[in-house]
C-alpha cells in the first residue's frame, strides 16, 4: 500500500495539528485492509518541511491506529527530506518511541531501511537479535542472545516491537515468529 502525503501539503509544507487530524481521517478512509501482512508506505516525496504537530496527529496517530485496529498493516515512512526526518526523530526520541523509515523509488524498490527514534534497553536487545537472525521465535532469540530469561519475557519484548510496527509477526503453526518489517533494516550504529 502506498499513501502519498504531498496531497496534504501547502507548497511542500505539512503543518499544524488541525491539518494533521484531517490527513489522519483521510488516510484512514484510503486504507484497504489486507488479508496478509503488508507494509503501508506513507510517502513524503515532495515534502520539504513537516511540523511535529502535523506528524503527531497524522503519521503517529495513523501508525497507532493501524497497529491496534488492523494488525496486518505495518506503516513505514518513505522518502523523508533530511529536515523532516530530523523533526520526526527528535519527536520520537522525546517519547522513547521509534518508527521505520526508508527510501522507496517509483518502481517500489526499498533502500536505506532504518529505525529512527529510540528503543529502550531489553527491547533494543531483542530487536538487534531479530535483525541479526533475520527471523526468529522467542526461544531462538533467547538462545542467540544467551540471556537466561523465560521465553515469555522475550515474547513480551517482541510483542512490544510488533505493536509499534518495527517487527512483523508471522504465524508458524502454534508458534509466533518475528522478522523486521523491511529487509535490510538497521538500527543504530
Amino acid at each position: 500500500m502506498h499513501l502519498p502525503l504531498v496531497v496534504y501539503a501547502n507548497n511542500g509544507v505539512l503543518a499544524g495539528s488541525i491539518d494533521g487530524q484531517k490527513a489522519f481521517a483521510e488516510l484512514l478512509q484510503k486504507t484497504l485492509t489486507p488479508t496478509t501482512p503488508e507494509v503501508c508506505f506513507l510517502d513524503f516525496s515532495g515534502i520539504d518541511v513537516a511540523t511535529t504537530s502535523f506528524l503527531r496527529d497524522s503519521v503517529i496517530a495513523y501508525r497507532n491506529h493501524a497497529r491496534s485496529a488492523w494488525p496486518l498493516i505495518y506503516p513505514v515512512c518513505a522518502n523523508l527530506a533530511p529536515q523532516v526526518k530530523e523533526e520526526l526523530d527528535s519527536f520520537l526520541k522525546g517519547r522513547s518511541d521509534a518508527f521505520v523509515v526508508c527510501e522507496r523509488d517509483s518502481d517500489g524498490h526499498v533502500s536505506n531501511a532504518e529505525i529512527i527514534g529510540h528503543i529502550d534497553g531489553k527491547k533494543g536487545i531483542a530487536l538487534r537479535g531479530v535483525i541479526d537472525l533475520g527471523e526468529s521465535d522467542a526461544t531462538g532469540l533467547r538462545e542467540h542472545i544467551g540471556e537466561d530469561v523465560a521465553a515469555t519475557a522475550w515474547n513480551n519484548r517482541l510483542g512490544a516491537l510488533v505493536s509499534i510496527g518495527i517487527l512483523m509477526e508471522v504465524s508458524s503453526g502454534r508458534n509466533k515468529r518475528y522478522r523486521p518489517v523491511l529487509e535490510g533494516l538497521h538500527y543504530g550504529t
